[in-house]
């Protein structure tokens, strides 16, 4: 009797990791699946409707192939455009998201353990979280003057917001019943910051990224849209429109697209993985 029951809990096991195991590939097939079929949408309808400010996504991906991805072997199959203006905007995001997680996290962990702090920075944390970043950009041209700091700076600026409240959040909530534990055990600053403040924090930390990386990918755009840049995505597309090539536009949002799923779903990845990792640990 007791081998019988053991055999079907087995049987279960096995059958509950089956289906776990299928769930991922279940999704990934719904994703293919639904993608495939707005595409054929997209072409059926642009084929029907037959005007060049709407052209079919097959004209679109080979534009796109020849702008940037049809470059020799030993150059990773980057053209001198895909160097000369994919990589400079990548990298302008980068910097300024780069700046804005260090300075959000480190900031928002100093506002959030202080009750205080919190009380009197909060107001103006949530003001400036309000201003549509795009309106920031002529303070900074002012300021900085065109170029890439002013790019970076305005990068930076916008995307610090999200971060800074959402860590400040997530260190102010921390479980007070761990805090007392870490009282109790002589825990000094650094190793409470280490072991209970930030691993409690990072739920919100990493929505404030999430966040952060879609406002650096924005306002890497709109900086490059302005007078006196010379290279980037955003110059490709106003460059591309005042020579009225609407195929080149169109290729140029769909590389935007592109990256901005690649780079958020890099995120997640990260995010899964030092959650999971922290979870396991606790």
């Amino acid at each position: 009797m007791r081998q019988a029951i053991r055999r079907e809990r087995t049987a279960a096991r096995r059958g509950s990791g089956d289906s776990a195991r299928g769930t991922p590939l279940r999704h990934l097939l719904l994703r293919v699946l639904v993608l495939l079929l707005a595409l054929a949408l997209w072409q059926v309808a642009a084929q029907a409707h037959g005007s060049v400010y709407f052209p079919p996504p097959g004209r679109i991906a080979h534009r796109a192939y020849q702008l940037w991805f049809s470059g020799p072997v030993r150059h990773g199959f980057l053209t001198e455009a895909a160097v000369g203006d994919v990589l400079p905007s990548l990298g302008r995001m980068a910097a300024g998201f780069g700046i804005a997680a260090v300075a959000g996290i480190a900031a928002g962990v100093a506002v959030g353990r202080s009750r205080r702090a919190y009380a009197l920075c909060n107001p103006v944390l949530q003001f400036a979280r309000a201003v549509p970043p795009p309106a920031l950009v002529p303070v900074f041209v002012v300021v900085l003057d065109f170029g890439t700091p002013m790019q970076i700076a305005s990068i930076a600026f916008s995307a610090v917001w999200p971060v800074l409240v959402n860590t400040a959040e997530g260190a102010r909530t921390t479980d007070p019943l761990r805090l007392d534990v870490a009282a109790v055990l002589r825990l000094n600053p650094v190793e409470r910051l280490r072991f209970l403040i930030l691993p409690s924090a990072l739920p919100r930390v990493f929505a404030g990224l999430r966040l952060s990386l879609s406002l650096s990918l924005i306002l890497m755009v709109f900086s490059e849209l302005l007078p006196g840049t010379a290279n980037g995505i955003g110059y490709t597309l106003t460059d591309a429109q005042s020579r009225s090539d609407l195929l080149t536009v169109w290729a140029a949002l769909l590389l935007l697209g592109v990256l901005g799923y690649l780079l958020n779903t890099a995120l997640l990845a990260v995010e899964k993985r030092i959650l999971g990792r922290g979870r396991s640990t606790a």
